[in-house]
């Protein structure tokens, strides 16, 4: 007599089959015992059978159901709910045909208990008993994108985490850039400080390093915009557009040309008094903060370039802007910063102030500042007491950062001699705190640094990229006549040197331009010399030389080593054209974003990034430094030190055999470039150097 299912009041779906696994293990099947009579099957009163859901219990716990006990017999099956195959127990259940299931679950045939028998083997796991089926599965449904928040839209700005492009992404940003979404994530830089303390030098930096992490940024000069507006009349001077943009006028100042006047606009007859206006006296008088017309007009400029920097941030795509200007009074700081949280609440803001407390430092300041635009192809002696003056207006109402700006939560660093001494507060967002680790970098030690690639290799000589191959016989002399070369020109700069320090004077007479270095007159004879190599055998065998000589200090880097090609390491390109054509096409389409594929695949970006400690080590000792390293890593390098754009970049013409010296100066770089001579085993200047895109497309 076969088992039947229980009887229901209700029609409920069929449950799922007994898998076969656990049906009946013998050759025949047994004879019908008395258990499978107490489980005999009932009719439902309308002569329908059905199966209700399983019971979370056997023995009324709450508990799953329980499988203490399981006999063997005969080859049977242990008999639970799991292996009677449609068997009923729902809520609608006969009461005694329930009871009658359970008795029998309990008791087991012949009355002896279940739980006297050992555990099975077999998993319980519903996975492990569902039946395998041949039919297609169900398509996968992406979740909706949704705010399971308790306010929508989202109010709460998004995190401000660190964005790097080529080593972060996210949906709303795949390149890794600061997404113009994340408005609180983007920076308002305000300097701060009197005349001659080094604002411009550093807002100048910050934005080329800023730009050459791939954050755009650029630099709004308030005293730009003052000498071109202060030849107007001030009255008419300002007019704003109902965008809240800076009117025409405004693209007058940054343009420096007066743009044509629009069909069918006539001028004022106030215009026309004024169309040859008289220029506005700018010397120490216009900076006196009792003269209440100019500093109308000051605040005006200011706060018309703080709207054009506000623009750029919100609207422009920028990531950064710096205003650049003495914002030296609480009142201009505060005016400035309740300015941007009206337009944009959001937005992160960071004063920055530089103090010059080294007279030397400030006498070169001084006068780097005669040959600026307010004082140029003028008497320098005059210029030089009318600087003087001017600094003295300002320091009427000099107020420096400090507790203001601590009590009211406004972040800020304050440098002390160009990077001598850094305090800093509140720093928040990554922007800021990464500003602030760059900035402890800088001095202004004289000093040489020299880029240029290994000589070259097997590989190089079989057109291979990649590799870890040893230099040629030419790569070797190459190596021999680089360091002949470098300990010549390391003679010839202290001399020069020592030369310039003997010929300084001050105050400076007329064509006098090359301001003096604060630290002119020490450690000029204990400078060392670093040679930083790769970890590739080519790199480290081109410093064989420096390497045996105790006068230069040799030292391999991992984050100088050359882009890796992933699995077109040791490959040609016309092998990777000829069979890679997809990947071959997409990297002649975007260099400096495309990635080599496979594992440990690089590409310009990644670079630029394992770079950064790099260029901050660079800036941050007053050595001699000579780089050996690669095609991308000199690229990159040289990006960094001549402010190329990134466009720039992954084809910048880079030749073995190319020798870069770079002297950082109080006003920029000075910069030469020596081109190899094998014949005579010498280098020789370029002269009129300038950085040209590779006509090589492969390279």
């Amino acid at each position: 007599m076969s088992n039947q299912r229980l009887a229901s009041n209700t029609i409920i779906p069929r449950s799922v089959p007994t898998p076969p696994e656990q049906a009946i293990a013998t050759e025949s099947e047994p004879p019908t015992t008395d258990f499978d009579a107490n489980l005999a099957t009932t009719k439902s009163r309308d002569g329908a059978s059905a199966s209700p859901p399983t019971p979370t219990s056997l023995n009324g716990d709450n508990g799953a159901v329980s499988h203490r006990s399981t006999p063997i017999h005969k080859g049977l099956a242990p008999p639970t709910l799991n292996n009677l195959p449609h068997v009923s127990l729902g809520p609608a259940a006969h009461p005694s045909s329930l009871a009658t299931a359970l008795r029998a679950l309990n008791d087991g045939p012949g009355g002896a208990a279940f739980r006297d028998f050992p555990t099975p083997p077999s998993n319980d796991s519903p996975y492990t008993k569902s039946i395998s089926s041949t039919a297609p599965a169900s398509p996968r449904i992406p979740p909706i994108r949704q705010n399971s928040g308790s306010q929508t839209p989202r109010v709460r700005p998004h995190a401000t985490t660190l964005s790097i492009p080529g080593m972060t992404r996210s949906l709303i940003s795949p390149d890794g850039k600061i997404a113009d979404r994340d408005v609180a994530a983007k920076l308002v830089i305000i300097m701060v400080g009197l005349p001659a303390r080094g604002k411009s030098y550093i807002t100048k930096k910050l934005r080329r390093y800023l730009s050459w992490q791939q954050h755009n940024t650029r630099i709004f000069n308030v005293g730009n915009r003052r000498r071109v507006a202060a030849v107007s009349s001030p009255s008419k001077h300002r007019k704003k557009s109902s965008m809240g943009m800076p009117s025409q006028g405004a693209t007058v100042l940054v343009n420096g040309v007066e743009p044509p006047d629009s069909p069918g606009q006539k001028k004022s007859s106030s215009d026309q008094d004024d169309s040859d206006p008289k220029p506005m006296d700018q010397s120490a008088k216009f900076f006196d903060p009792n003269n209440e017309q100019a500093s109308k007009l000051r605040d005006e400029i200011a706060i018309e370039t703080l709207d054009e920097l506000l623009d750029y941030l919100i609207s422009g795509g920028g990531s950064v802007g710096i205003l650049d200007a003495t914002n030296s009074t609480i009142e201009r700081r505060q005016k400035l910063f309740d300015h941007i949280k009206a337009r944009e609440p959001k937005l992160g803001i960071l004063f920055i102030e530089s103090v010059c407390k080294n007279p030397n430092l400030l006498e070169a300041n001084m006068r780097l500042k005669l040959s600026g635009p307010d004082y140029k192809d003028k008497d320098p002696v005059k210029s030089l007491e009318d600087f003087k003056e001017r600094v003295k207006a300002y320091e009427k109402a000099y107020v420096p950062l400090g507790d203001y700006e601590e009590e009211h939560e406004m972040q800020y660093i304050k440098m002390t001699d160009v990077g001598k001494k850094l305090t800093h507060f509140g720093l928040g967002g990554f922007l800021s705190s990464g500003i602030a680790h760059y900035l402890s970098s800088f001095n202004l030690s004289p000093r040489q640094i020299w880029i240029t690639r290994h000589g070259q290799s097997v590989d190089n000589q079989l057109g291979k990229i990649g590799g870890n191959s040893e230099l040629t016989d030419r790569g070797d002399f190459y190596s021999l006549s680089l360091y002949r070369f470098i300990t010549q020109k390391r003679k010839e700069w202290l001399v020069a040197q020592k030369d310039k320090i003997a010929q300084s004077s001050f105050p400076p007479v007329p064509g006098d331009q090359s301001p003096p270095y604060p630290d002119m007159n020490r450690e000029l004879d204990e400078k060392n010399f670093c040679v930083w190599t790769s970890m590739l055998v080519r790199s480290i065998q081109t410093a064989q030389h420096f390497e045996a000589d105790e006068d230069y200090d040799v030292k391999n880097w991992e984050m100088l080593n050359e882009l890796n090609a992933g699995k077109f390491e040791g490959l040609t390109y016309e092998e990777i054209a000829r069979s890679h054509q997809d990947e071959y096409a997409k990297r002649q389409m975007d260099k400096l974003h495309y990635v080599y594929p496979g594992v440990g695949g690089e590409g310009y970006l990644q670079v630029i990034s394992r770079l950064r400690d790099m260029v901050r080590e660079i800036e941050r000792i007053k050595d001699h430094v000579l780089i050996i390293g690669h095609r991308s890593v000199c690229r990159v390098l040289m990006a960094y030190f001549m402010d190329l754009t990134r466009d720039d970049i992954a084809d910048l013409d880079m030749p073995l055999g190319m020798l870069y010296a770079i002297e950082p100066k109080p006003y920029g770089i000075e910069f030469h470039a020596y081109k190899y001579n094998e014949a005579k085993g010498w280098f020789d200047e370029v002269p009129n150097y300038r950085p040209t895109k590779t006509v090589d497309r492969d390279a």
